[in-house]
């Protein structure tokens, strides 16, 4: 029996994603284990093995072809024995239901998925079913939303997807014929209750035609802008803010590189930057102040064991925030090479969704460009963003005199739904004591 090639979901936030090239061409004979098609996502470039045999018998979508919802049709592979102009011209009516494309670095321990569930891709489902009178409703996220949005019950739409599954064009069918019914009302959620914003064309005529070039989104504008919304609509930030003296600190960072070892080509094994002081620290401080190593789920509390702390990267079209995982348990030479090679394949767009997902909390530096302070905007699922500013020599009274310092101003984001003030001072003092006694942190 041919199987279809489906567009996979290589995150569990993927709607949509870019065919970016076939490594395969009709009539190739494919293994399982063959990497056959690289994905672009909002934030990464994947190589996608087949895990099933045959012939790759016809390329639905093209190379090149951005925008591809997932689970959609992208190619057909004849078994073995089959008739492959057959299958071809089949257009991929007689079909398994399994996907049969998987990321090449997917995690290994995924669980059990019962047969004939949706496509699976790694640990993440995607295209999870909607529960309506007992009865599953197949439906993309896209799909999903736009029902939501315009008041329409899933359950009364006719999905023209593969397996039957609703798709955007199904919902907008259904706007336009008013083909279904209206669901169930629901208290409106906070991001439906805000003013709408401005549309392209109110926006234009505030400047005069062909003043300005007009540059597309592409998918990680998209990506960061929805987020961001979603971010400051529905956590409620507080921020609080304190000076660091960083001079100790830098007296130890100098120390340290000027006695790192070096290798047969002469270069040191590493360079201990400020960010990497910080990004310890606040490892350290999360574990002194573990009710502060939280999560916010509405019905409960994740905290977390580790501290796995983002760093923000920024890259060409947006931002990325690779992962440091257990930071609390490693030195500052390995926090610092692991960032070199993350904000190297961050730019490449070459990081696997499980370097930049999750994590507990996560650090912003802007110090590098001589900002002297700002407020993070807070990345579900963390609860607290610190965001870094320069260290610059200002006058302090120390022991009742004047006195010159190098002080590093941070902010922390808070989500307060699960940290209060008083427990995001707390942990705010721990990072301070930290980065002004750097000692503290290496033993």
């Amino acid at each position: 029996m041919p199987t279809n090639i489906l567009m996979p979901a290589l995150s569990p936030t993927m709607e949509k994603g870019n065919l970016a090239k076939w490594l395969k061409k009709e009539g190739d004979k494919i293994k399982s284990g063959d990497v056959i098609a690289e994905i672009e996502t909002d934030k990464a470039t994947m190589e996608v093995e087949a895990v099933d045999e045959g012939t790759l018998a016809k390329i639905v979508v093209p190379a090149g072809t951005n925008d591809v919802p997932i689970n959609q049709l992208i190619g057909l592979i004849a078994a073995d024995g089959e008739d492959v102009a057959a299958v071809a011209a089949g257009g991929g009516v007689a079909q398994k239901p399994a996907p049969v494309l998987a990321p090449a670095a997917a995690p290994v321990s995924a669980p059990a998925i019962p047969a004939g569930a949706p496509a699976i891709i790694g640990a993440s489902v995607a295209n999870a079913p909607a529960a309506v009178n007992g009865a599953r409703v197949f439906a993309s996220p896209l799909a999903r939303r736009m029902a939501k949005d315009a008041g329409l019950d899933l359950s009364k739409i006719s999905g023209s997807g593969p397996h039957g599954r609703i798709v955007e064009r199904d919902v907008k069918t259904a706007q336009a014929g008013g083909g279904a019914q209206a669901a169930p009302a629901a208290s409106p959620a906070p991001q439906q209750m805000r003013a709408p914003a401005m549309s392209d064309e109110m926006v234009k005529k505030f400047f005069e035609p062909g003043s300005y070039e007009e540059i597309p989104h592409d998918s990680m504008r998209k990506t960061i802008a929805r987020r961001l919304v979603e971010a400051k609509t529905t956590i409620p930030h507080f921020y609080l803010t304190v000076d660091c003296d960083i001079d100790a600190l830098l007296n130890a960072r100098e120390h340290i590189n000027a006695n790192a070892p070096k290798g047969a080509d002469g270069k040191p094994a590493y360079k201990i930057s400020v960010n990497d002081f910080v990004i310890k620290a606040l490892a350290v401080a999360l574990q002194r102040v573990p009710d502060a190593n939280v999560s916010w789920t509405e019905s409960a509390m994740l905290k977390h064991k580790n501290a796995d702390i983002g760093v923000a990267v920024s890259i060409p079209g947006g931002l990325i925030t690779p992962i440091v995982r257990k930071a609390e348990t490693k030195g500052l030479a390995v926090i610092s090479n692991e960032m070199k090679d993350y904000a190297a394949r961050a730019r490449a767009r070459k990081l696997k969704p499980e370097e930049y997902q999750g994590g507990s909390s996560a650090v912003s530096n802007l110090g590098m460009f001589g900002i002297k302070n700002f407020s993070a905007v807070i990345n579900p699922p963390h609860a607290t963003i610190l965001a870094v500013g320069a260290g610059e020599q200002r006058v302090v009274v120390k022991d009742g005199a004047p006195a010159v310092a190098t002080l590093m101003s941070v902010t922390l984001s808070t989500d307060h739904r699960a940290v209060d003030g008083a427990l995001g001072a707390e942990l705010l003092a721990a990072f301070k004591k930290l980065i002004e006694n750097p000692m503290g942190m290496l033993v």
